[in-house]
């Protein structure tokens, strides 16, 4: 019987222990030591104190778990469709199995709170399901070609394909990569990044537990110049998926072109949340909230921007702060209502941004600070902040700051509106919200996102597709479409 989270919670603040934790790299079915020996200490953002070490990889882990994943690929992709439907959803029952131990170790590694950390390791679980529901069901298609010729498609497997994993949801995003890889008959080499390594090693053991062949799953740790970068040049590595940022992601680009690799990005967003004058005054401000303070505003897709119509600003604004200075901060594990920034280092990049935006005169209505923990007076907070009637080309409108700041911008109508939520050069999420619901449908055909939600943020899930527009990238993952990356298509006709 696994352990439960209370228990995990109580030996961690109470005796100061930890369980045990993955040691090596995860290659061929097994752990490894690294080639270098040398290690990295993993740190308890809410703490700033380390917790535990890894294995820092290099270019010769890499190639370890290549060659593994290029073997593995030949057995794997000659599975019977049916076997892997089975496997990924004996995997998925394990993951719910140790829902506890991974949403610890969630919200250990990122800082982000145990609820958040539930929900994201309960959706991979059903990311698992639902992808095994589809690997038996990539099939082609009959094309007719006249008389004298059959035709028809078959859709295969890509080959090995590499993952590099965001810190800010480490568990999720891992798996919504992962999956339709594995349901597609490919395998894996996955990076998870250097704050957040566990649960990545930790879900590629079940997986082998699950009955996955050896070198199919392989995760290797590290920094992303040792260990990511060797990866996403290698030939062997048909499709790359990153999740990061704009610059990396561009960096990534540029390294994938020699070998022509197929690539998946999902990259920044600035994402807005637009509250039309007949609006539910009471619901855009809840999805407000929520939409920019989650995981402290850590998520590429937070409506980091609220465009309001000038007739409701203030009414909204003052719903809005009353909630947004209500919320609890503290560490994740006791379950506030926002947990700690990522590292230090990002944490000194958020307060960057507001300190800049304080030297232009910029209206911060709430927040603005650094914070520590106020139960312990430790760890890597910042306070959650708003700051109101923003100019088009302020900074904090323009750039993603990826922290629990938002951007409010004052519209006089639906054009305004439409032009201010285009007038970036993200295009990844956009929330409308409108009592008038085909006013706010003609406001979702001009905006240029990748998913819009009227009268909610976030709407959906694992069934839609997801993914951005301009500098939030190409390529879209969940739902089926999640699938094509990892599939191509063979037409085979035959002459009678």
């Amino acid at each position: 019987m696994s352990i439960s989270a209370e228990q995990l919670i109580a030996d961690y603040f109470d005796r100061a222990q930890m369980p045990s934790l993955p040691t090596g790299h995860f290659i061929n079915g097994a752990f490894v030591a690294g080639d270098s020996g040398e290690k990295l200490q993993s740190f308890d953002p809410a703490t700033g104190e380390a917790f535990a070490e890894f294995v820092a990889g290099n270019a010769t882990d890499v190639d370890k778990a290549l060659a593994a994943a290029t073997k593995g690929f030949e057995a794997w992709r000659k599975t019977k469709p049916a076997d892997r439907v089975a496997l990924l959803n004996r995997a998925a029952a394990l993951m719910r199995q140790n829902h506890d131990l991974l949403s610890f170790m969630e919200t250990l590694d990122s800082g982000k709170t145990l609820a958040e950390a539930e929900g994201d390791v309960a959706g991979s679980a059903r990311l698992l399901e639902y992808y095994a529901g589809a690997a038996d069901k990539l099939d082609g298609r009959s094309v007719p070609m006249g008389p004298d010729q059959m035709a028809w498609t078959v859709r295969e497997p890509v080959g090995v394909t590499a993952h590099i994993i965001p810190w800010n949801y480490p568990t999720s995003t891992f798996v919504r990569g992962v999956a339709p890889a594995l349901a597609a008959g490919c395998s894996v080499v996955a990076k998870p990044a250097e704050t957040t390594p566990f649960t990545a090693l930790m879900i590629a053991e079940l997986l082998s537990e699950a009955g996955l062949p050896d070198g199919v799953m392989n995760v290797v740790t590290g920094l992303g110049g040792d260990a990511g970068a060797p990866l996403v040049v290698d030939p062997r590595v048909k499709h790359v998926t990153f999740t990061g940022s704009v610059a990396t992601g561009v960096n990534v680009m540029q390294a994938v072109a020699p070998n022509v690799t197929r690539l998946t990005l999902e990259l920044g967003g600035k994402s807005p949340l637009i509250a039309l004058s007949d609006c539910d005054v009471e619901a855009a401000a809840e999805g407000a909230l929520w939409a920019i303070f989650s995981n402290s505003g850590q998520i590429c897709s937070a409506g980091s921007r609220l465009i309001v119509h000038r007739d409701i600003h203030n009414a909204l604004m003052d719903k809005l702060l009353t909630r947004a200075k209500g919320l609890k901060v503290g560490h994740g594990l006791r379950n506030p209502d926002m947990g700690a920034i990522n590292s230090q280092a990002h944490l000194d990049r958020v307060s960057a941004h507001v300190e800049r935006a304080k030297a232009r005169g910029c209206n911060i209505v709430t927040g603005g600070n650094v914070m520590t923990d106020p139960e312990t007076g430790k760890g890597w907070f910042f306070e959650p902040t708003i700051i109101d009637d923003l100019a088009q080309d302020d900074p904090a409108v323009q750039e993603e700051i990826f922290g629990p700041v938002l951007a409010v911008q004052v519209v006089d109508s639906d054009e305004e509106a439409l032009q201010a939520a285009n007038g970036t050069e993200y295009g990844l999420v956009t929330g409308i919200y409108s009592r008038d619901i085909s006013r706010a449908l003609r406001l979702a055909r001009d905006v240029d996102a990748g998913q819009i939600s009227i009268n909610d943020y976030w709407a959906g899930g694992i069934e839609l597709p997801f993914g951005g527009n301009g500098k939030s990238g190409f390529g879209r993952e969940k739902g089926w479409e999640g699938l094509d990356a990892y599939t191509k298509f063979k037409s085979i006709t035959v002459k009678l």
